[in-house]
């Protein structure tokens, strides 16, 4: 049997099957409709709408045979599109390059072939709509006709289909969107209103007089943790902003990462001590990698902050630094963990776990999602495992950096 021929638009040709995703299911039925009309204009026992991938044939739409994929040298398809137009066989039995073809030779026992090209907008042959026969003979020219406007609609269909199923998927996106947005205002919101409002109360009691100076000088340390706080927020989002922009200044350089990552873990150590945390450090002296230390080290910040705030009272919070060739950062915590549902969604902007809101834990939504983008930015990697009430993994890998002396401090 001799090998079928490639197009020379092969790789064209692929990409925009992969595009369209044609690919992902067969048969559907709006394409065996296309085969059962073939076969009946036709007047064949079998008819197929074919799509010539790279890994073979897909029958995207089927009468007469129950397989949904052949190998590339099945059929005729692949000459057809090679052809780009109507290829008939009337005896493969007679024709050198089909006489050996196991459809030929064993069942369905093809005799008769006639397939016409499903050439895209963008012409590229996609594969065929083909009519198969046990006995020789020919099409009559509206038969032939038939067969040229049954591929050309099947290339619209494929099209459609596609089209069809971005729209979907944009619609679900922008629910999606609007429920982000609807969440993101509800959370902006509360944590704007609640600082603003202590902060409101604080004042008219000062203004008020009648405080002693001990008392006074308690409400204005409230009204400055508030006021940093609304300057906390307000930075987080105007740093998401950037990040999603990718406006936000880079400037990496060989950084010790234990230096960075001791930082984090002193300054979330009175935090962790007020809500009865035992949190530990484990490192080596040095790591070396190739960071915006600034940048890394407020993505530090937000995973070491979220550790604290999600593990109750008793529990620990661990953080490792590992090295080797690609160096990591694991933050480890024995808090309530993440629901497997929420797992992918929680590095998304504004994303906040239904845990959260339960338990009234403060927060944005854009920690981790800040974290995910500063490390991507450094070519890194954020992978968070975890299972409810067992606590959170959240492991960052980097690029190391090599060569040159180990800075001190």
């Amino acid at each position: 049997m001799t090998s079928v021929p490639l197009p020379p638009d092969e790789e064209e040709r692929l990409a925009e099957l992969a595009e369209l995703q044609s690919l992902r299911t067969v048969p559907e039925p709006d394409f065996s409709a296309i085969a059962e009309l073939a076969a009946t204009v036709c007047q064949t026992p079998i008819a197929l709408v074919t799509l010539v991938g790279a890994d073979g044939q897909e029958y995207k739409g089927r009468v007469g045979v129950t397989a949904t994929h052949g190998s590339r040298e099945a059929t005729a398809c692949a000459y057809v599109i090679c052809g780009r137009r109507v290829l008939e066989i009337p005896d493969a039995l007679a024709d050198p390059r089909f006489r050996e073809n196991p459809w030929v030779t064993g069942p369905p026992y093809v005799r008769f072939y006639a397939g016409a090209p499903i050439v895209s907008s963008h012409d590229h042959a996609l594969g065929a709509v083909a009519v198969m026969d046990h006995v020789p003979r020919t099409l009559s020219p509206p038969q032939r006709q038939a067969l040229v406007t049954l591929g050309a609609s099947t290339a619209g269909l494929l099209e459609a289909h596609h089209y069809t199923q971005r729209a979907d998927e944009i619609i679900h996106r922008l629910r999606d969107v609007e429920e982000l947005k609807n969440q993101f205002l509800r959370t902006v919101n509360h944590e704007l209103r609640t600082p603003l409002t202590s902060i409101g109360s604080y004042l008219q009691l000062i203004q008020d007089g009648d405080l002693d100076e001990v008392t006074e000088q308690r409400f204005l340390r409230v009204i400055e943790r508030n006021s940093h706080r609304i300057l906390r927020l307000i930075d987080e989002l105007l740093l998401i902003a950037s990040l999603n922009a990718r406006t936000v200044s880079h400037r990496p350089a060989r950084t010790d990462l234990v230096a960075l990552v001791r930082r984090t873990v002193d300054r979330f150590t009175p935090d962790a001590r007020t809500g009865q945390l035992d949190i530990r450090l484990h490192a080596p002296e040095h790591v070396m990698v190739w960071a915006d230390a600034g940048r890394l080290e407020h993505a530090l910040d937000q995973v070491v902050d979220n550790a604290v705030k999600f593990t109750p009272p008793g529990g620990n919070v661990d953080v490792t630094v590992i090295a080797g060739p690609v160096p990591a950062v694991e933050v480890r915590d024995s808090g309530i963990g993440i629901d497997p549902a929420d797992i992918d969604h929680v590095l998304k902007d504004f994303y906040r776990a239904p845990g959260a809101e339960e338990r009234a834990i403060g927060g944005t939504g854009v920690g981790l999602a800040i974290t995910d983008k500063i490390v991507t930015m450094h070519g890194g990697e954020v992978r968070i495992s975890s299972r409810p009430g067992h606590g959170t993994c959240v492991r960052i890998t980097l690029p190391a950096a090599t060569g040159g002396p180990v800075p001190v401090g």
